[in-house]
Parts: C-alpha cells; sequence; structure tokens
C-alpha cells in the first residue's frame, strides 16, 4: 500500500488539515519542551524540601535526559512503522502521567521516576512530532522544528518561574497546567490525518540502535562539535543556571534566574526567524562566534556579580544558540527520505542530549570541591573553546 493510499484511506476519519495538523504538531512539541523545563524553576524548593545537594539535582536534571535517549535508541523511530498518530498521542498519555507524579512527589527518588518517565514520553514525542512536521510541511519543517523546542522551553523555564515566584502552591499549578494542556493536545490530535506508511518491522525496530542515513552521514559529523558545544551550554542553564544566580549575585526571586535561562532560549528563537533566509552555512559560521562572545560576556557577568551583564551575555550567547541549532537542522534534516525522517531525529536529538547532560552532571559532581562559580568559569572556557573549534571546521570545510 503506498503513502499516497495510506493517507486517503485515513482522511475520513480524520478533520484537521495538513495545516492545522502541522500547527497542533508545533504547539504539542511546544508543551513536550516546556514540560521539560518547568521543574528547572522548582529545583531550589526542592532542595529545600528534600534536602537536596547540587548534584543531587544534576541526577534529578540526568534523570530525564537519559530516559529520553533510552525512548530514542526504542522508540525513536516507531513512528515511521506505526504511524506518526499512534505515536504522539501514547507520548501525551505518558507525558500526563508523568505530570500526576510530579504533583504527588514527596522525594528525590520520586522526582527521579516522575522526570523518567517524562523523559521517556519527550523522547517518543520529539521524533515522532518531528517527522510529523515534517511530512506536514517539508518547506517550512526545518524551521518549525527549530523554533519548537526553544519556544517551548522558554515557556516552561519563564512561565514556571512567575508562577513558583508569584502562585499560589506552584509545585502542584505548574503540572496541573502542564497535564491541562496535554490532554487538550491529545484530543485536538486524535483527528490527524496519519502521513506515515505503516509497514512491517516495528518488534524489530525496538531494539536499541542507532542509524544515520548514507546520504546525510557526512553533513552529521561535520556539525557533530556545534551541535556539542550548544546542547552543553544548554544543559548548564537548565540545570545550574537558577542556582549560580543566587550564588554569583545574591538575587533570590525564582522569577529572576527563570528570566536568565528563558533569555538563552527566546534569543535562540528569534535569531532562527530573523536568520531563516541565510544559509546553513552561514547561520553555522556566525553563530558559533557568537555563542562564544555571549559566553564570554556571561561569565564577565558572574565575575562582577551583575545580574543584568549575565542576562545579556545569556541574549547574545542564545542568538548564537539559535543560529547554530537551526543551521545544523537545515543541513542534515533534509537529506533524509520520509521513512527516514524520525530514525535522523532520534539520531541528531541522541548527540544533543549526551551533550546536554553528561557535562551537566560532571559539573554537579565538582561542584561540592570547587564551588559553583569556578565550576561555570571551567564549563564556560570549555564551550568558547568547543565553539571556536567549530567555527573553524565549518570554515574549512569543502562543502
Amino acid at each position: 500500500m503506498s503513502l499516497c493510499v495510506s493517507c486517503t484511506e485515513t482522511r475520513p476519519r480524520s478533520m484537521l488539515s495538513n495545516a492545522a495538523t502541522t500547527a497542533a504538531a508545533v504547539i504539542t512539541a511546544m508543551t513536550f519542551a516546556a514540560s521539560g523545563a518547568a521543574p528547572t524553576a522548582l529545583y531550589h524548593q526542592y532542595q529545600d524540601s528534600f534536602g537536596l545537594t547540587s548534584f543531587a539535582i544534576t541526577i534529578v536534571f540526568a534523570a530525564y535526559v537519559l530516559s529520553l535517549l533510552a525512548a530514542l535508541l526504542t522508540v525513536g523511530s516507531l513512528s515511521d512503522f506505526i504511524g506518526r498518530r499512534p505515536a504522539i498521542l501514547a507520548a501525551l498519555v505518558l507525558n500526563m502521567v508523568s505530570m500526576a507524579m510530579f504533583m504527588t512527589a514527596g522525594s528525590e527518588a520520586a522526582l527521579v521516576a516522575a522526570r523518567a518517565l517524562q523523559g521517556f514520553a519527550t523522547g517518543l514525542a520529539t521524533a515522532s512530532l518531528g517527522a510529523a512536521i515534517l511530512d506536514n510541511d517539508r518547506s517550512r519543517g526545518p524551521i518549525l522544528n527549530s523554533i519548537t523546542a526553544f519556544c517551548g522551553l522558554t515557556a516552561g523555564s519563564l512561565g514556571g518561574a512567575i508562577l513558583v515566584t508569584y502562585a499560589p502552591d506552584p509545585r502542584q499549578l505548574v503540572y496541573v497546567v502542564l497535564l491541562a494542556l496535554s490532554a487538550v493536545e491529545a484530543f485536538i490530535l486524535w483527528f490527524m490525518p496519519e502521513t506515515a506508511q505503516v509497514r512491517a518491522g516495528a518488534i524489530a525496530s525496538l531494539r536499541p540502535h542507532v542509524n544515520v542515513p548514507a546520504q546525510a552521514s557526512r553533513a552529521m559529523a561535520r556539525t557533530t562539535p556545534v551541535t556539542i558545544a550548544t546542547w552543553a551550554l544548554g544543559g548548564f542553564y537548565f540545570s545550574l543556571m537558577p542556582a549560580l544566580v543566587r550564588v554569583a549575585t545574591g538575587v533570590t526571586l525564582p522569577v529572576v534566574g527563570g528570566l536568565v535561562v528563558s533569555a538563552l532560549t527566546l534569543s535562540g528563537a528569534i535569531s532562527v526567524l530573523w536568520l531563516r533566509s541565510a544559509s546553513p552555512r552561514r547561520m553555522l559560521r556566525v553563530g558559533t562566534v557568537v555563542l562564544a562572545a555571549g559566553v564570554a560576556v556571561t561569565l564577565a557577568g558572574v565575575r562582577e556579580q551583575l545580574v543584568w551583564l549575565m542576562l545579556v551575555g545569556t541574549v547574545i550567547s542564545g542568538v548564537g544558540f539559535g543560529a547554530t541549532f537551526s543551521g545544523t537542522m537545515r543541513t542534515v534534516l533534509p537529506l533524509a527520505r520520509t521513512d527516514e525522517r524520525a530514525e535522523l531525529l532520534a539520531a541528531f536529538y541522541i548527540v544533543g542530549y549526551l551533550s546536554f547532560s553528561l557535562p551537566a552532571v560532571l559539573t554537579g559532581i565538582t561542584v561540592p570541591m570547587v564551588g559553583l562559580t569556578v565550576a561555570a568559569y571551567v564549563y564556560g572556557a570549555v564551550v568558547i573553546l568547543m565553539a571556536l573549534a567549530s567555527t573553524i571546521a565549518v570554515t574549512f570545510s569543502r562543502d
């Protein structure tokens, strides 16, 4: 049965147009990203309630990322076999369960369990939603996939921080909002048209594996250093930056830490849209330089104990983050065929999320020995060096 016939057969029970499906998938992807970012604003409360150390916080953070990676390795390509719709709906159900687990969490172990389930749901959703967006809008799909994560992370980190600072019972309200959004999205996407051809091999696809299509392997290898540098910076922000703001500046309002974190992702989203007409190669070349400059300014803000300077550096870093992220997506993703997109997205995000988690966890281990401020200096210096090395690699590549 061909892809066209499959889509035709599913449309009688579907009410959403391609444009509506794309919009719903984008909003749902943002919700998953927001769900992943929301606990960042609550880490300080969890530390006070459960007596958690900085290392324990990075473990909770790592549980999310490692579970997400496990999902990408096992079910990352599942929607290529069973269809986008059932994979997306399953991910939404799992995300709703994880929100309920957060609301009832009373210990570090409960937080780890909730984060792990949330990570698995996000891993399944990331590849499935990203592929669905590309299926329904091939021309704008890479750009949309680039901004959904940034917009969702901004909403989750800043919205969560606002609720923590000003709303009653934020440890419940944050997750109630996200659970309700997921439920509404599940109802809407129940009516989405299927864009992937159902085919045999779903069980075999669950065997952990990583596969990059041959035609995309060279581009993937060339952009990997850029991916590591940008995602490592994001990992530090979403695990330890709120604590660094408190330690370095003495400002304790959760909304301030949330503002600094969200500045990274918001400026990233703006830069993706601003530079959308630029070539992917130019975005990568310019983005790595801007990223390095922004990190240097942020570290200067830490040294001078100035929140506003940290915020300025974060905005600059975010512009570089967005440019490099979008440049990488636009370089790699169009090289995959329809039945390879979810698998390629899974491989791309495996590299990204490993970079997102492992450096942050290692930093959490060193914080008790050297202090959070010194650890931030070292972390930032490494990101700067990797960004500059990436600039050289992109500039002198032959294609």
